[in-house]
């Protein structure tokens, strides 16, 4: 079907040229036959010697043997020169009309290589290279606008990089000081320095480790060590590990799990992608309110699992980004809650690395993160 498609889609092209060179070939033979006439038969052999006659001054006599010695005696070269010379007038004839194609093709490269937003419009019957033409040109003005999205965001990473780091370090840095330039603290008061010093080098040890952990995941370096998992087991021992965290925002979790959920995948990986979604779930939910965490197998041998909580919706142009690295909602930039926005981003990897997929939907006050992923090893 789709070569049958594709050949119908140069139909009228091929249409256009076939008529052209029927309509030129019949024109050649309608020449030739009336040369033949004229020169071969005795039709139009009365015009020649008549136009001698008059225009030369030769009796009919002399006029018929010039005629018949030189006309019709050589009528064979002059039926091959008539022949190439019809045959040289076809071809310039057809490549000075297929060359207008080219002119228009050439102009549309031309198009699609300048920076303008019309699109790209050649002869009717060149309709499918108008439609690849301009295929190609959105492309690359899509891909013109990704490569501007990407230096933005590595710009605005090198910025928000630059204040990650710098809000632990600057912590460190003052209380080292302070413990330097003040030796005669009391010991309560070092202790509590030093311990809020090494709070700050693990947070930013943390970070680091993400920013190293991304970049693996990104180049392939992580093996999968897939296995027999029962990811009911897993999910409720996760949620079990973040039942204080939980408690101390006011909130509370619901698990709902429906029948086996046996799969085949990594448990270690897929623990610390349920683990990160908790952690935004803990992050962004509103104090007091219900998370819910619901696993169940599906009809075309899957398992989703969605992770609902209540608060502030995200918006729909920033739901496709959420996964993106280094993203943090706007809020969270000048928050306690946000982290290196990276939690999501490596979510993602393993996710993918499992052959599954994961989506955000946000509205009415709610945002739930469904994990999809196959039950069976993938060959």
């Amino acid at each position: 079907m789709k070569t049958k498609d594709k050949k119908a889609d140069y139909t009228a092209f091929q249409v256009k040229i076939m008529r052209r060179f029927c309509a030129s070939a019949i024109f050649s033979c309608t020449v030739v036959i009336g040369l033949y006439l004229f020169l071969w038969k005795k039709r139009m052999g009365d015009w020649v010697v008549g136009f001698l006659q008059s225009w030369i001054g030769l009796g009919h006599e002399d006029a018929f043997l010039l005629y018949h010695n030189y006309f019709r005696g050589f009528r064979e070269a002059f039926f091959a020169a008539a022949i190439l010379l019809i045959f040289s007038l076809l071809l310039w004839y057809l490549f000075r009309w297929m060359t207008r194609y080219f002119k228009e093709i050439n102009q549309g490269i031309d198009c699609l290589l300048a920076e303008q937003g019309e699109n790209i419009r050649l002869s009717p019957e060149m309709l499918p290279f108008e439609v690849k033409l301009n295929t190609v040109k959105d492309i690359l003005l899509q891909r013109e606008r990704e490569a501007r999205t990407a230096e933005q965001r590595k710009n605005e990473l090198v910025v928000y990089l630059a204040h990650d780091i710098r809000t632990p370090l600057t912590s460190i840095i003052g209380y080292l000081n302070l413990l330097e330039q003040m030796p005669d603290l009391p010991d309560g008061e070092k202790a509590k320095y030093v311990h809020i010093s090494l709070e700050k080098t693990y947070r930013l040890e943390q970070m680091i480790n993400e920013f190293f952990e991304i970049t693996r995941y990104n180049t392939q370096q992580i093996e999968l060590s897939k296995k027999p998992v029962d990811l009911r087991y897993l999910l409720e021992q996760v949620i079990d590990e973040h039942i204080p965290l939980f408690t101390n925002r006011g909130n509370y979790v619901t698990f709902q799990a429906e029948g086996s959920l046996e799969m085949c995948g990594d448990a270690d990986k897929l623990a610390r992608v349920f683990n990160n979604l908790l952690k935004n779930a803990a992050a962004y939910s509103e104090a007091g309110t219900e998370v819910i965490v619901k696993a169940a197998r599906t009809d075309d041998d899957n398992v989703t699992v969605d992770v609902t909580t209540c608060g502030k919706p995200i918006p729909r142009d920033k739901l496709d980004v959420l996964f993106e690295k280094f993203y943090r909602l706007d809020e969270a930039r000048t928050s306690n809650t946000g982290g290196t926005g990276l939690g999501l981003a490596i979510v993602k990897e393993i996710v993918i690395l499992h052959g599954g997929t994961i989506t955000a939907d946000s509205s009415e006050g709610q945002t739930t993160f469904t994990v999809k992923l196959p039950v069976a090893e993938k060959s």
